[in-house]
């Protein structure tokens, strides 16, 4: 009984309110505007589904507010576009309402919003500045010190806004323009202004001395001359001894500072004898030095190291042909040449540069070597004995050094400068012989190719260079919108490839023909090298590939699979240098930052 007791109070409950909630027609509505339209507006019910138990009226529950609009509010709507902000729509909008444009028609001729007629960028329509950037600091800078300036909206120019009493005062002169007269009469005024606060500054400090009167009126032209008369006092035998020691060394460091590289141009011998019981010199190969085996292998451990640097070391470059020794540029403005057949120690020291070493190169018979530093000199130095023989500048730093590997051109010097250009020197006269200036950023690589006809030059500016030597002009540029800078290249055993460590993390091939073009399928990648001009290079055999990297490694790739064959954890930081020993075909050499040099077999 309670049951249907409450079953009849819903039923009458939802009687009342639906009775309340009956829907007007549209005739209704007309009738009371004075239509005569009989047609009912239907409109689907967007409220919240609400069930309710079944009455005696059917007629559904809507919301009143949707369907009292008349024909014109309804026309209206229809041709009112949807807010895309809005999150409950009070209505049943069209598909072209949905995709009208939310802020008024598009144009009829346009593409992508912009009539093409308009159009004067790839993007779209860039309009002109109104005014120049110079005109434009000039107004703002003028306002900003008297107050006004020209009204950018006049299109006479002559109108002003700001203080008019200012500018009818100057004249209307701007901070970039003022005449002449004024400035002199401005210079003027200052001056005399300053004299007269240092005369009055005088004259308060004098007022304890009248006696020093007449020698004020005698010094006038010093503002400090009353301050100092009465502290003026005769220096002791001491103090003027000191100040004659201390003028005479400043005048030596003065004198000598010119001649510093000359100075300090010196050598140090470290082994026990420069000759053996025959005579020969110790930089003489061993009698038994030769190749092993044909066959090159990965080292597997590290057998040896040498520590003598104080900073980093930037390069290393073996013996020619044998090997037997080891040359080293360091940071710390000093070259070094270390033994490696047999008590692996270091053999001499060269002294003559006063900053970083950044390049080294041997003669092809190894007798001579270039040094190149970032005190902007080139030396060229004997090996045996540690003399400089001589030295050549162009002012600017000097990024990679290289001797023309023909037998009779070993005499002919090249190097890539900071400037952009690379210079050419006659070693016997020390004259320039030839500039090659076509790159657009410094010179990073030398390296010659067909025959020592040719060479190829690398940059900074992310391009590679063929010049024909002697001819300063290009004979092949090589540049594509994704190459990176590409810091070291090394030349194949079999002189038909280019290996070049790009700073995009790999190693990329190009050919040394006459097309040189990049080799696709061959690419070397793994390390990380970005910002790191680490140097690449082959196995003798030319069947491997190696680099260091930023992070102390040193890589190993197959050169026919270009897959990666072993990774070495060779130094603490920057492994900046690797050179494969030219007999010894499990043997390397690897360089860092760290200051070591480590031997690996």
């Amino acid at each position: 009984m309670d049951l249907l007791r409450s079953y009849q109070e819903l039923s009458e409950k939802d009687e009342n309110e639906e009775e309340a909630e009956k829907p007007q027609t549209l005739e209704s509505q007309s009738s009371a505007g004075g239509g005569s339209s009989t047609t009912p507006l239907s409109s689907p019910d967007l409220s919240p589904v609400r069930i309710s138990l079944p009455s005696k009226t059917s007629a559904p529950k809507v919301d009143d507010t949707i369907l009292a609009l008349t024909v014109a509010d309804a026309n209206l709507q229809l041709r009112r576009p949807i807010d895309p902000a809005q999150h409950v729509v009070s209505f049943n909008p069209s598909y072209d309402q949905l995709w009208a444009p939310i802020c008024g028609p598009t144009h009829p001729y346009a593409k992508d919003g912009i009539a093409q007629g308009m159009r004067n960028h790839k993007l779209g329509f860039v309009e002109d500045t109104a005014i120049e950037p110079f005109q434009f600091d000039e107004q703002y800078n003028t306002f900003h010190k008297y107050g006004y300036a020209a009204d950018p909206s006049a299109s006479v120019g002559k109108n002003y806004i700001g203080d008019l009493e200012a500018l009818e005062k100057n004249n209307a002169v701007s901070v970039y323009n003022i005449p002449q007269h004024d400035q002199k009469k401005r210079k003027l005024e200052l001056k005399n202004k300053k004299k007269q606060e240092d005369e009055d500054e005088v004259t308060g400090a004098d007022l304890d001395n009248p006696a020093s009167e007449d020698w004020l009126q005698k010094n006038r032209k010093s503002p400090w001359a009353g301050k100092k008369e009465g502290l003026q006092t005769e220096l002791t035998e001491e103090q003027k001894k000191y100040a004659e020691e201390y003028s005479q060394k400043k005048a030596d460091k003065d004198q000598n500072s010119g001649e510093k590289a000359e100075v300090t141009d010196k050598s140090t011998f470290h082994g026990k004898e420069e000759t053996d019981y025959q005579g020969r010199s110790w930089i003489a190969p061993p009698k038994d030095a030769k190749a092993t085996n044909d066959h090159c292998y990965i080292p597997k451990r590290w057998v040896h190291t040498w520590s003598g640097h104080t900073k980093g070391v930037s390069a290393i470059r073996f013996f020619p042909k044998y090997g037997h020794l080891l040359l080293s540029a360091g940071m710390d403005t000093k070259v070094k040449i270390w033994d490696v057949f047999n008590s692996g120690k270091c053999m001499r020291t060269y002294m003559g540069h006063s900053k970083a070493v950044r390049d080294i190169s041997f003669s092809n018979d190894g007798t001579r070597f270039l040094s190149a530093g970032y005190d902007k000199n080139i030396k060229l130095w004997d090996t045996e004995t540690g003399k400089v023989i001589s030295t050549f500048s162009t002012g600017k730093i000097p990024y990679v050094v290289k001797l023309n590997p023909d037998e009779d051109k070993q005499n002919i010097l090249l190097a890539g400068m900071s400037d952009k250009k690379i210079v050419q020197w006659d070693m016997n006269t020390g004259e320039i012989t030839q500039e090659y200036d076509q790159h657009l950023g410094a010179v990073n690589t030398i390296t010659f190719v067909d025959n020592n006809r040719r060479f190829v030059t690398s940059s900074d500016d992310k391009s590679l260079r063929v010049w024909e030597f002697g001819i300063p002009v290009v004979i092949k540029y090589i540049s594509e919108p994704h190459m990176h800078s590409m810091p070291s290249i090394s030349l194949h055993p079999n002189s038909n490839w280019l290996a070049a460590q790009s700073l995009d993390n790999q190693i990329l091939i190009y050919s040394t023909r006459e097309r040189f073009q990049l080799n696709k399928k061959k690419r070397f990648a793994g390390h990380i090298a970005a910002g790191y001009a680490c140097q690449v290079n082959f196995s003798p055999d030319g069947r491997f590939v190696m680099s260091g990297d930023g992070e102390g490694r040193c890589w190993f790739w197959d050169w026919k699979s270009c897959k990666v064959f072993r990774t070495l954890k060779c130094h603490e930081g920057v492994c900046i240098g690797c050179e494969w020993h030219p007999l010894e075909q499990s043997k390397v050499a690897t360089c860092g930052w760290d200051g070591m040099i480590k031997y690996w077999d």
